[in-house]
């Protein structure tokens, strides 16, 4: 990158304190404790501090912990259920609890279960020898020993746990009552085992009086649809009962979000990078997802220092190509997509298709200077150079160039990203070095928390699973006449169980057609000059019937008019990604594929 300026990444930890509360979170924060202060004769109580991932659940429960500092006779306690799995969390949670009793309490809890139980006497004795060396962490080992000796034992927990908590809120020499809140975070990331156990130590061993929990979590992830879809009525009814209330983070305004965006690409060092429009695009498309806006900044600072295609160009750069590639990832795609992939220029295929809109949507006639352009756009397009009616050109056109064109050409932001670009010095030579495959360092954070492997940069190996019982023992064909182009693909393919033979012509394909018949039949569009020669080809074989099974082509651009052609060919789609190819070879072997449209023939334009 041309530029000195020191860079620095942010971290993803919760904000604790109310100086650094950049998102107007501490208001909520001082209600909530207050809340929790006001009901504590009404404990015990459950409350769900409920949003989606990455928007600020954590920091909500921090300050509402700071907060409660101030209190009298208030104490907390936290509990990561993610660090615990299945039945270790139920055991985890309890302990956590206990260890916040005071030390005389436990061996008094400990004194009383060993005099009830004749089996755990030896146990009084331990405690009466060690009462004194034993600390809090070794007082409340024995007495969960105690109390989880068997299922009878389990049984009387409830009621000791009871005991104690209640004789450690009412001590008379505390006033007001003593109160204690447990914050359990992360319980939306746990297994349902884990979830089912937090739950079980919340409501039926810990749902005491003195006691009110706050858990962060994601309801819908919690719910029928989601983590718990397989649980029984029984089990859906007692989830059902572990919450009292909710409290749904609402999503930060606009301005709150704007200032936080600033204050992130401050403390990184790229301020002066965005101006006001690219900060709305990262407010409004990152769905004021505080996570989301640290993370992309990451990815920025990360690429822009270790990827070494950004080394002769400004930072300027890399901020508005990796916001094309995340935010409109389609273009993207097809802007980088390697030589011989597809015909044209994406780039300025784009820039004459929108002076073309422009001209062809203005009531006046096309001015004679600008004739000669937009007829050399038709025809390339093989659209009539008709311009008395261009309304009617302009939706022929369109049905000819890719699907995110017309998404695209009415959106200000993404049209000031790529003139940006396309301004900065040597443009033209960045886009020719990410076409020509120039290392991807970094991967940018998807939409979604589970983000896989992600395209484009090729499939991950983790996904190979997804497809190894579709394609096991399956044989594809896949014609290219640029096969190094599908080259991790292939590979993907097969190592996936399938058997992948390649072909650079019409030709070859027949070879390989008559000799073994594939399963699968992947094809390019264009090859060398002929726009249409994968239509073609396929065409004849269904017309001649030397091969009708499922055929998927995979092209560059994806246009309405070749995904019309494509379904009267019988194929099953068209796909310019990774992603979108791997759902049509998945449903080429989901079920018996859809009839051909007769007759064979790819139809004129």
């Amino acid at each position: 990158m041309t530029s000195g300026q020191r860079l620095a990444l942010l971290n993803d930890e919760p904000v604790d304190s109310a100086g650094a509360d950049l998102l107007g979170t501490g208001r909520a924060a001082r209600q909530l404790a207050g809340l929790l202060v006001g009901s504590r004769s009404s404990t015990p109580f459950t409350l769900a501090v409920d949003a989606g991932w990455g928007m600020g659940k954590s920091s909500l429960m921090r300050l509402v912990d700071a907060e409660l500092t101030a209190a009298p006779e208030v104490h907390t306690v936290w509990y990561n259920a993610w660090t615990s799995t299945g039945a270790d969390a139920l055991e985890g949670l309890i302990k956590s609890v206990l260890m916040r009793f005071d030390r005389r309490l436990l061996r008094r809890a400990l004194h009383r279960v060993s005099e009830q139980r004749a089996l755990l006497r030896a146990l009084r004795a331990l405690a009466t020898v060690a009462a004194g060396p034993l600390g809090a962490a070794g007082l409340v080992d024995e007495l969960w020993s105690s109390l989880s000796v068997n299922s009878q034992a389990r049984n009387e927990m409830r009621d000791a746990i009871r005991d104690l908590a209640q004789e450690w809120a009412d001590n008379a020499a505390y006033a007001p009552r003593r109160m204690l809140v447990v914050f359990i975070d992360d319980l939306d990331r746990c297994s349902e085992e884990t979830v089912l156990a937090v739950c079980e130590a919340v409501k039926v061993y810990l749902d005491v009086p003195g006691l009110a929990f706050v858990i962060g979590c994601d309801r819908s992830v919690m719910g029928p649809s989601g983590l718990l879809r397989d649980l029984s009525p029984a089990g859906t009814a007692f989830m059902e009962k572990i919450f009292q209330t909710s409290y749904r983070i609402p999503v930060a305004d606009g301005r709150g979000v704007r200032e936080y965006i600033t204050w992130c690409a401050r403390t990184a060092g790229i301020e002066r990078l965005l101006d006001e429009p690219l900060v709305d695009l990262l407010a409004e498309r990152s769905a004021r997802n505080p996570r989301r806006i640290k993370r992309l900044v990451n990815g920025f600072v990360l690429e822009a220092t270790l990827n070494p295609v950004w080394a002769d160009h400004p930072p300027e750069a890399v901020l508005r190509t990796l916001l094309i590639q995340y935010f409109y990832a389609d273009f993207y795609r097809m802007m980088t997509s390697p030589p011989g992939a597809d015909e044209g220029d994406v780039i300025a295929d784009f820039c004459t298709y929108r002076r073309v809109r422009t001209l062809l949507r203005t009531a006046a006639p096309v001015p004679e200077a600008e004739r000669p352009r937009v007829e050399a756009f038709l025809e390339r397009r093989d659209v009539p150079r008709d311009l008395t009616d261009p309304s009617a050109t302009l939706e022929r056109l369109e049905r000819e160039l890719p699907t995110v064109f017309p998404d695209v050409v009415a959106d200000q932001v993404f049209n000031s990203l790529l003139d940006g670009l396309l301004e900065l010095p040597r443009s033209g030579e960045l886009v020719h070095r990410l076409r020509d495959g120039a290392p991807a360092l970094v991967t940018l954070p998807q939409q979604d928390p589970a983000y896989g492997a992600g395209w484009p940069g090729g499939p991950g190996l983790g996904r190979v699973p997804s497809l190894a019982g579709a394609l096991a023992g399956r044989t594809i064909l896949w014609v290219d006449d640029n096969p190094e182009n599908n080259a991790s693909l292939i590979a993907w393919f097969r190592q996936a169980g399938a058997t992948v033979e390649t072909a650079v012509d019409s030709l070859e394909a027949d070879a390989a057609i008559a000799d073994r018949p594939p399963s699968l039949v992947i094809s390019d569009i264009a090859r060398g000059t002929d726009g249409r020669a994968g239509f073609t080809h396929v065409a004849a074989l269904r017309r001649e019937e030397r091969y009708t099974g499922p055929v998927v082509f995979f092209a560059g651009r994806v246009t309405p008019a070749r995904k019309d052609t494509a379904r009267e060919l019988g194929a099953l789609g068209v796909a310019d990604d990774g992603a979108e190819l791997e759902r049509l070879v998945k449903s080429a072997f989901a079920g018996p594929p859809a009839p051909p449209v007769r007759p064979y023939a790819v139809r004129p334009r």
